[in-house]
């Protein structure tokens, strides 16, 4: 596929490529954005913890304050509308509306997202939710567990009803997990994230759990609203770092157990069977009737896109040639394997209509201050410019989506990596939470104005 220089791409032609109805958005999470992190009787979650274990945080930084949007949500809504954006995706955060994410509501908490979702509206602006961006209540995963329990999964619909129930007429979407491969594998396999633990088995068994609540959560909200539902997954496809046999199995293996393990239960309503051979006794406990409880059927499909992954069989670690480069996070940027691997999920799963749900990079940007103070991020727009000619490609091809939704609004708490990475269409600066912002703001905002003259 030939992607055009940024510099070079007729924005026009660009946004012409894509329906008129197609919805153009942005998008954050609770605990990386809100801060106010104990105020109102919001419960502290399990990332709160994490950030106060020694080095858990490369930064040793938290979430206490983070861009404080809990209380400059307006203004962040401001900034949303001058990029002339159709919709935002934001996730509630569970501790701040039931503290010990069973029992009571915190009725403050539930009406700081009536304040946001009436604002949203009032701005002309979507609002799509997501239940869980992993901001576990701490005392959940004290008391039971958290996802090492299988009774997670019934509290877990109680709290998803509760909101389908409190805000499902004013939701343009419900998604009710985002990246549960990052819950499972970072939180309990490899401690990168909350909680911390170091267990393969655990790993597989939290995603499990996570997948039953998910099939639980779906048919609650379904009795409530009849707001769009689905979940958002995560896809770095695999492939072999080399053409020998090894590489292609062990790319084969890592694929399941990133894209598949997901997919498969939901779609086709069976885990792997070649990624349950190949973890044997790590495999999870899975009990007569969980798959028809994960296998609901789902109004969407939420697609997160970065990079790809290259797997050998030595267990090396293995990088392509970076054509185009790799952003400050050390992911290749590789937008033809995004078109490739829609056109994939449509062959392989019929799934229901797709919205890329997360795209985008963490770059190293600084602010520039003269001749007056901007961010020069050319390579979050070639990045941007590439990854949505790849999407038109894959759109062309008969892969249906809806909608796209860049990785993020603002620069924000890149969990365990804090305050150091910045995905941003908009410059914190987190002294003085300015927002300022980058060159990459001003081009969406264009591309989305030639898209509207369309209309």
């Amino acid at each position: 596929m030939h992607l055009l220089d940024p510099e070079h791409l007729d924005l026009a032609a660009l946004a012409s490529a894509f329906p008129r109805d197609f919805i153009w958005g942005a998008a954050t999470s609770a605990a990386q954005i809100e801060g106010a992190a104990f105020t109102d009787g919001k419960g502290a979650s399990i990332w709160d913890a994490f950030c106060r274990q020694p080095g858990r945080i490369k930064d040793a930084s938290d979430i206490d304050t983070a861009c404080d949007h809990y209380h400059r949500f307006r203004d962040d809504i401001a900034l949303m509308r001058g990029l002339g954006l159709d919709a935002y995706r934001f996730s509630f955060s569970w501790p701040r509306v039931q503290p010990l994410g069973e029992g009571a509501w915190n009725e403050a908490g539930f009406a700081f997202y009536d304040r946001l979702i009436d604002a949203l509206l009032e701005a002309g602006l979507q609002p799509h939710a997501t239940l869980y961006h992993w901001d576990l209540p701490q005392a959940l995963h004290e008391r039971i567990g958290g996802w090492l329990s299988r009774d997670i999964a019934p509290r877990f619909a109680d709290y998803a009803a509760e909101v389908a129930r409190r805000f499902g007429s004013r939701l343009a979407s419900i998604a009710t997990h985002n990246e549960p491969w990052c819950t499972a594998t970072l939180g309990y396999e490899t401690a990168q994230f909350a909680p911390g633990h170091t267990s393969r088995a655990e790993s597989l068994q939290v995603s499990h759990h996570l997948m039953l609540s998910h099939g639980d959560a779906i048919a609650a909200m379904r009795a409530e609203t009849t707001a769009k539902l689905g979940i958002v997954l995560n896809h770095t496809p695999s492939f072999p770092a080399t053409p020998s046999e090894a590489d292609r199995r062990a790319a084969r293996i890592d694929d399941g157990l990133n894209v598949r393990w997901y997919m498969d239960p939901i779609f086709r309503g069976a885990y792997p069977a070649d990624v349950i051979e190949h973890v044997g006794a790590d495999a999870p406990r899975i009990l007569p009737g969980d798959l028809a409880r994960i296998g609901q059927p789902l109004d969407f499909l939420g697609v997160n896109f970065y990079t790809r992954n290259l797997i050998s069989a030595t267990g090396q670690a293995a990088q392509g040639p970076g054509r185009r480069g790799f952003t400050d996070m050390g992911w290749e940027v590789v937008p033809e394997v995004f078109a490739a691997h829609l056109v994939r999920l449509g062959r392989e799963y019929s799934p229901p209509p797709i919205y890329i749900t997360e795209n985008g990079m963490a770059n190293a940007d600084r602010v520039v201050a003269l001749p007056q103070p901007h961010v020069p991020d050319a390579e979050r727009i070639a990045y941007l410019s590439g990854h949505l000619q790849a999407l038109a490609t894959a759109m062309g091809l008969g892969v249906d989506v809806r909608g796209y939704f860049y990785w993020s609004l603002l620069d924000n708490f890149e969990w365990n990596s804090g305050y150091t990475k910045r995905f941003g269409l908009f410059h914190v600066d987190y002294a003085t939470q300015q927002r300022l912002a980058k060159d990459s703001a001003h081009w969406y905002h264009s591309l989305i104005g030639h898209h509207r003259a369309k209309r």
